[in-house]
């Protein structure tokens, strides 16, 4: 088997604007629709990353620990710029650290299994 991609749950009021926010901030392409899921996929990436709407108004308590995580050499400044948009756009942001070089973004109104991870290139500097 080979990895493809990996799925996370939106509360549907915000699905949309999430979707808008991924494209416009992160420059996602949407690679399909269906049936209230949308895959997206960042130019040169191989990996999908699937979202799908939902009704659940029960977010998961330790949802930071479940990531959709990016390298950043600015990891807070650029999770910062995401929460500007996200309140522009009507949703609440905030942000949280798990270390000087690790941050998150938590929309807590529309995030329901996840958050947005951004750290430091060293962070993923593996020998394989």
């Amino acid at each position: 088997m080979k990895f493809d991609h990996a799925a996370n749950r939106v509360a549907l009021k915000y699905f949309d604007t999430f979707i808008e926010m991924m494209k416009s901030n992160l420059n996602f392409v949407e690679l399909r629709r269906a049936e209230g899921c949308v895959w997206l996929r960042q130019p040169g990436a191989n990996v999908d990353l699937q979202f799908c709407h939902s009704p659940s108004i029960n977010r998961d308590t330790d949802k930071n620990l479940s990531q959709v995580a990016f390298l950043s050499d600015t990891p807070k400044a650029e999770l910062e710029k995401l929460a500007s948009w996200a309140k522009e756009h009507g949703m609440a942001a905030t942000i949280g650290s798990y270390s000087d070089k690790e941050f998150y973004l938590d929309i807590s109104d529309a995030f329901i299994d996840f958050v947005i991870e951004a750290m430091t290139p060293d962070m993923a500097d593996y020998t394989i």
